[in-house]
């Protein structure tokens, strides 16, 4: 039961996150705002939980991971009841923050308690699975909020008050108590970590990051409606879950930093081909390929930090998530004003910094040999 909640506890963090996406119109209604303002709800919910996550996991392992995970997912509860409860709008949004911050204190150190309950040699695909299932909670969100909306938005955060409230039950797996002494910060601001998060960040934000960019491609070129376009971006997450086996294998068998370089390789092809694609359906199948790129690039820079830790695989963790969702934060607001003024740019800049920044800041594997240095000769 605790191993299924790790990946249960994967799904719900991304859901919680998106899940007011498509109930926009309904929450301004109840609050008396515009759906502009209400779009801040996603913010309120993301904001701290990067912030957070810059020290959560180190917090997390001096406090203990199982303490710490509990406790979170009873605040998540009661932010989320919050939520449901909330008479302003003002207090909805302290209730949404709330959730972030608490979201910030399971995601790194479920990681850590994957990392330390899987043998290494199939970490690979173990964080695979917890990869996909953080991008279908990511690409379902809009739409089962959507359908909740359809008779109470409220009826989602309930939702999810009780699902954390059985992943508060079901913890994590008992991981050995640190015989050395407690992490501190510093191990987990190391170069390494902070070059794999800005990797994280550059993936993330230029791939599964870009459905706000896809979505208005298919309405203004192709006329989709809501629905319609649901479920095109729907596609990553299907297909990054239905391969999560095949990409965790993949970064097992080839290592974790080739596994990076294709991924960001095939992203460059996403990334093009949803911004030139004459057709829906070619729209659809090269987003669904970003998918399988997504993955290995995040599943990858996890495996790779995962594998030297520093001795706070929590702190370690939460700082790479912190800069990766960092970064999925500015996508928004720097590429739209691009969009409007040249909508092919604004997909080729995505796939310039995946092809140019990934290789460069990608740090290489302690595992990985150095290059050949001459040895001398037997004779000499």
């Amino acid at each position: 039961m605790a191993r299924s909640g790790l990946y249960a506890g994967a799904f719900l963090g991304p859901f919680g996150g998106g899940v007011t996406v498509a109930m926009l119109p309904e929450l301004g209604a109840t609050f008396g705002v515009s759906a502009t303002t209400a779009a801040s709800s996603v913010t309120a919910y993301l904001l701290p939980f990067a912030a957070a996550m810059l020290f959560s996991g180190t917090l997390g392992e001096r406090w203990g991971r199982r303490r710490t995970v509990v406790l979170a997912y009873a605040a998540y509860v009661v932010a989320s009841l919050a939520c449901v409860l909330a008479p302003t709008w003002e207090l909805f949004l302290t209730g949404r923050a709330l959730q972030g911050l608490a979201n910030a204190f399971t995601t790194p150190l479920l990681l850590a308690a994957l990392a330390g309950s899987a043998a290494p040699e199939r970490l690979g695909r173990a964080l695979g699975w917890f990869g996909s299932l953080q991008a279908a909670g990511q690409t379902s969100a809009p739409l089962l909020g959507g359908i909740a909306a359809e008779l109470d938005w409220r009826l989602a955060f309930g939702g999810v008050a009780a699902v954390a409230v059985l992943l508060g039950l079901a913890g994590i797996p008992p991981s050995e108590r640190p015989t050395g002494p407690r992490p501190g910060l510093r191990s987990a601001w190391r170069p390494a970590v902070l070059r794999a998060g800005l990797v994280a960040a550059v993936g993330w934000s230029c791939l599964a990051g870009l459905n706000f960019l896809v979505a208005l491609r298919l309405e203004e070129e192709f006329g989709l409606g809501s629905g319609a376009r649901g479920l095109v971006l729907t596609g990553l997450g299907v297909a990054g879950l239905l391969t999560a086996r095949v990409v965790g294998g993949a970064v097992d068998r080839i290592g974790p930093r080739r596994a990076v370089l294709a991924g960001a390789a095939a992203g460059v092809v996403v990334v093009v081909g949803a911004g030139t694609a004459p057709a829906v359906w070619m729209v659809a199948a090269v987003w669904a390929l970003g998918g399988v790129a997504t993955q290995l690039v995040l599943v990858g820079v996890n495996a790779l930090v995962l594998r030297d830790t520093g001795g706070n695989a929590g702190g370690s963790m939460s700082v790479v998530q912190a800069v990766r969702f960092g970064g999925g934060a500015l996508a928004p607001p720097a590429l739209t004003p691009l969009y409007a003024t040249d909508p092919l740019t604004a997909f080729l800049l995505p796939a310039a910094l995946l092809a140019a920044v990934v290789p460069v800041a990608l740090p290489r594997s302690r595992e990985e040999p150095a290059r050949d240095v001459p040895t001398p000769r037997a004779d000499a």
